[in-house]
C-alpha cells in the first residue's frame, strides 16, 4: 500500500503542510516513521480521512482546486467493479470526482483505493490518470 508525507497528504486534501501536520499531531490521522524518521499516512487512512475531511467541510480556506488542463490530483477513495464497466471515485481536496470507465482500463491503472490519482475533466467526460 502507497504512504504518504505530510506533504503529499496535504497537497491531497487541499490545505497547508502545517494544517496537516496539526492534524496527525492531534490524533485526526494516524502516521507511522520511516527509517529516515519522516512521518507517513497509509494510503488507506489519507483515503477515509479526505472523505471526512470532504464531508465536514474542515479545511483552511474556501479555494478553487482547479487548473488550466483541468486536472484534479487527488486520492482514489472507491473503486467499484462489475463485469465489464467500472466506477471509479477521487476526492481532490474538497472535490468528489466519479468517472465510469471499463474494467480492464482500472485493471491496467492498478486503481485502489488508497492511491493517488488525477481525474482530467474534458466536457462531461472525467477520465483517469494514474500518478
Amino acid at each position: 500500500m502507497q504512504s504518504y508525507t505530510i506533504g503529499q497528504a496535504a497537497r491531497l486534501l487541499g490545505v497547508s503542510p502545517d494544517t496537516a501536520r496539526r492534524w496527525a499531531d492531534a490524533g485526526r490521522i494516524a502516521t507511522h516513521r520511516d527509517d529516515g524518521g519522516r512521518r507517513l499516512i497509509d494510503g488507506r487512512d489519507l483515503a477515509a480521512f479526505s472523505v471526512e475531511v470532504a464531508q465536514g467541510g474542515i479545511g483552511e480556506e474556501d479555494s478553487c482546486y482547479t487548473s488550466a488542463r483541468n486536472a484534479f490530483p487527488g486520492i482514489v477513495t472507491a473503486v467499484k467493479l462489475g463485469d465489464v464497466a467500472a466506477q471509479v471515485e477521487i476526492q481532490a481536496g474538497p472535490h468528489r470526482l466519479v468517472s465510469l470507465l471499463t474494467r480492464e482500463a482500472v485493471e491496467e491503472l492498478g486503481l485502489e483505493v488508497g492511491m493517488q490519482a488525477t481525474a482530467r475533466v474534458k466536457s462531461t467526460s472525467v477520465h483517469i490518470d494514474r500518478t
